[in-house]
C-alpha cells in the first residue's frame, strides 16, 4: 500500500486538502468552500479522501490557516503551522532558489521573503480587501462575468483606466463611475487589476526588496491578467506553480512528513473521523478582564478539547 502525508489548510474561504507521497509529489487535492463550516467542510473532505483512497495508509498530517487548531484537535495533527511557514516551505520545494513569495487569496494576502532557504521578512494583510480576491469576485459579479474570465478578458485591454485601489469603497465607487463615463469593459478590468497589484506593493510590499526568482501562489495567481500586471510593475518574471491554489497544504503536508521521520510515530487519529458527530460550542470566560471566548469540541457527546483562552484555565 501507498504512503500518504496529508496537509490540510482550512481558511475563512477555502479549504483545502492534499496528498503527496514520499518525493512530495502530489496524488491528491481538493478545493472545498468553508462556507462558515469548518468543522462540517473537513469531515466532508475527509469522507472523500476515503471514498477514493479507501484505507489510504495516511503516515502523517499536518494543518494550517486559520482553523488550523481545530483542524488539529479533530484529524490528530502531527504539526500545526502558520500560512508563512507552509507557503515557504512548499516554494522552496517547488524551486529551491525562491526569494520572493507572492501569496493572494482571497481574504488576505502575503508576501514572504527568502534568502538561502530561510525567510528573512514577511508581511500580512488581513484588513483592506481592495489586496484580495474577494474584492475581485464582488467586481466581476457587478461587472456581469465569471470570475475564471477576468484575467483572460483584462489582457485584452488596450487602453486600460486607472482606477484608485487603496480602498476597496473607493476602488469600487471608481470602477462605476469609469462605466458611467463609457469606458471598455476590458479598460475597466485591466484598471482593477493594476489597482489590486498598486495595492499590494505599497502596502503589503511596501519596505520589501523583491528579488527574483517570484512565485506567485494563491487563488488570484489563476487571474493572468493580475499576473501581468506584477510583470510590468516589477519588471521581473512571476513564476506560477503548477498547484498554486494548494501551497498552503502542500506545506504543511511536507512539514507533517519531516516531523514524523524524526519521531518515529503520528498523531493522526485515523481517516474513519469523518464518521464521529462533533460539536463547537462557544464559551465566554468573565473570569478577568481578558473576557476570552473559548472554544469547546465535543466528540459523540464527551469533551474532546477546550482553546481560545489566555491563562489555561479552560485547557484541558
Amino acid at each position: 500500500m501507498d504512503n500518504f502525508y496529508m496537509g490540510i489548510d482550512v481558511g475563512s474561504v477555502s479549504t483545502n486538502l492534499v496528498l503527496i507521497d514520499e518525493e512530495n509529489n502530489l496524488v491528491y487535492k481538493r478545493y472545498l468552500r468553508t462556507q462558515g463550516r469548518p468543522l462540517d467542510i473537513l469531515k466532508e473532505g475527509i469522507k472523500e479522501v476515503k471514498d477514493k483512497f479507501g484505507d489510504a495508509h495516511i503516515l502523517g498530517v499536518g494543518t494550517t490557516g486559520s482553523g488550523r487548531y481545530l483542524a488539529s484537535v479533530l484529524i490528530g495533527a502531527d504539526v500545526i503551522k502558520n500560512e508563512i511557514t507552509c507557503h515557504a516551505v512548499a516554494a522552496l520545494d517547488h524551486n529551491p532558489d525562491t526569494r520572493t513569495v507572492i501569496e493572494i487569496g482571497g481574504q488576505d494576502s502575503k508576501i514572504i521573503i527568502i534568502n538561502d532557504g530561510i525567510v528573512v521578512d514577511f508581511a500580512m494583510n488581513t484588513v483592506c480587501a481592495a489586496g484580495t480576491g474577494s474584492f475581485l469576485d464582488r467586481q466581476a459579479l457587478r461587472l456581469g462575468m465569471e470570475i475564471s474570465d477576468f484575467g483572460t478578458i483584462a489582457l485584452n485591454s488596450s487602453n486600460p483606466v486607472r482606477i484608485a485601489g487603496r480602498c476597496a469603497v473607493f476602488a469600487e465607487s471608481d470602477m462605476i463611475h469609469k462605466q458611467q463615463l463609457g469606458h471598455n469593459q476590458e479598460d475597466i478590468v485591466r484598471g482593477l487589476c493594476d489597482a489590486l497589484v498598486r495595492n499590494y506593493l505599497s502596502n503589503i510590499a511596501k519596505g520589501k526588496y523583491v528579488k527574483s526568482p517570484i512565485l506567485f501562489q494563491g487563488g488570484v495567481a489563476a487571474n493572468k491578467g493580475i499576473r501581468e500586471a506584477f510583470e510590468i510593475e516589477l519588471k521581473e518574471e512571476v513564476y506560477i506553480p503548477t498547484n498554486f491554489d494548494v501551497m498552503g497544504a502542500i506545506g504543511a503536508a511536507i512539514l507533517s512528513k519531516d516531523e514524523v521521520k524524526e519521531k518515529g510515530h503520528t498523531k493522526f487519529k485515523g481517516i474513519d473521523m469523518c464518521r464521529k458527530d462533533y460539536k463547537v460550542n462557544p464559551i465566554d470566560c468573565n473570569g478577568c478582564s481578558n473576557i476570552c471566548e473559548i472554544l469547546e469540541i465535543k466528540e459523540d457527546g464527551n469533551i474532546l478539547a477546550r482553546y481560545g483562552d489566555k491563562c489555561g484555565k479552560w485547557s484541558l
